[in-house]
C-alpha cells in the first residue's frame, strides 16, 4: 500500500511540470476564439482578461492537489496507527475521496500530459482498492 501511495504522490508532483503551459494552452486557445470569432480589433482587452483569470479560477487544480496530497498523508497515518484495532474500511473510505480528487483534477485538467498522469494515479489507486478489498 506505501508503495502504491508512493506513486501516486509522484504523479501528483508531477504535474507541476505542466502547469505553466496548461495555463498558456488556455489563454491561447480563448484568445483565438475570441480573434475568430470577432476579429482582433474588436476585442476588448481589459474584458478578455477578466474573462481569462474567471477561466482560470475555475480550472485551477490546487486545491484538489492540495486535498489528494493530504488524503494520501491520512491514509498513510491511518495506515500506521494502532495495529490492534481494524483499519480496512476506514483506508476504504480515505481512498473514495482520493479518487473523487483524482477525478476533479482530470476533469479540470484539460491537458494531454496530465491525463496520463491522471490515469495513472486511478491505476494505482483501484489496485490500492483491490488490496483494501482482500484484507476486509
Amino acid at each position: 500500500l506505501s508503495y502504491r501511495l508512493d506513486l501516486i504522490e509522484k504523479y501528483l508532483e508531477q504535474i507541476n511540470k505542466y502547469e505553466n503551459q496548461r495555463i498558456e494552452n488556455i489563454k491561447n486557445r480563448l484568445e483565438g476564439y475570441l480573434n475568430e470569432w470577432l476579429g482582433k480589433e474588436n476585442v476588448d482587452l481589459s474584458r478578455f482578461e477578466q474573462e481569462l483569470i474567471y477561466y482560470l479560477e475555475k480550472l485551477d487544480i490546487t486545491e484538489e492537489k492540495i486535498r489528494l496530497k493530504n488524503h494520501c498523508r491520512y491514509f498513510r497515518n491511518v495506515m500506521n496507527e494502532n495495529e490492534d484495532e481494524p483499519v480496512g474500511k476506514k483506508l476504504g473510505f480515505i481512498s473514495q475521496e482520493m479518487g473523487r480528487e483524482i477525478n476533479t483534477l482530470g476533469s479540470k485538467a484539460s491537458d494531454f500530459d496530465i491525463q496520463k498522469l491522471i490515469v495513472m494515479m486511478k491505476d494505482e489507486l483501484e489496485k490500492i482498492k483491490e488490496q483494501l478489498n482482500n484484507i476486509l
